[in-house]
């Protein structure tokens, strides 16, 4: 018998909240892809109301996949204004990134430093001016992460249904070779991550169709909207 992940059951965390922890750079403080990062988080909520089925995803023909509210109003404060968007009327699955994603680095960082995955410390920049940094906390839980994302993407373990959402947006995001030595980057690597991020079967054979499918249009509009965001 297999030993459970321990990074499977994530209680009341966030996916976007490992996506942040895994996107930060112990070595400079620093979280990779800040520039675009509101969509990459934009992207993690909405992963997230898929997984709990409280939205759901419907292609539209030439208007592209649109996503519509489905169940009750999230308790999660940070899930409610994505849910909020999609309530009033399918949207678009870019528009919903722009929308929810600029609002969201503030608070998931509170999170991770009240969890004690992340610290903030004080310093002086030039030895003068005052500042805040981030240092990684004694929780441990950025080093599971990343050991179960190497586990997937370097020794082919099956993902659990969260790791595979969490890869495919750290791939999507383009931050996977920055994650390098702590997850080699390869040709392999690159593979088996992109097959995670357009929901394939084989890849993630335990995820449900429905988890598949909004991965699949989340890590695409994702990846679409980076490309013109680097511009």
């Amino acid at each position: 018998m297999s030993t459970p992940n321990p990074v499977a059951a994530a209680g009341d965390r966030l996916i976007a909240e490992d996506v942040l922890l895994v996107l930060f750079q112990p070595s400079s403080g620093t979280i990779a892809g800040e520039n675009t990062l509101f969509y990459v988080l934009g992207g993690a909520v909405l992963t997230e109301l898929g997984q709990r089925g409280l939205a759901s995803v419907q292609d539209a023909g030439l208007r592209g996949a649109l996503v519509s509210a489905t169940r009750e109003r999230p308790d999660d404060e940070l899930l409610r204004p994505a849910w909020d968007y999609v309530a009033t009327k399918p949207r678009g699955v870019q528009s919903v990134l722009a929308a929810s994603g600029p609002t969201l680095r503030g608070p998931l960082l509170d999170r991770l430093v009240e969890r004690g995955d992340l610290d903030r410390v004080e310093k002086r920049m030039l030895g003068l001016i005052p500042t805040v940094a981030l240092r990684e906390g004694g929780s441990g839980r950025r080093a599971e992460l990343i050991a179960a994302i190497r586990a997937v993407l370097v020794d082919g373990e099956a993902p659990s249904d969260r790791i595979a959402a969490v890869t495919a947006l750290v791939s999507a995001s383009g931050g996977l070779p920055v994650l390098h030595p702590e997850i080699p980057w390869s040709t392999d690597t690159a593979t088996r991550a992109k097959a995670l991020a357009q929901g394939d079967q084989a890849a993630d054979a335990a995820a449900a169709a429905v988890t598949r499918t909004m991965t699949a249009v989340v890590t695409n509009a994702l990846i679409a909207a980076l490309v013109v965001g680097t511009r």
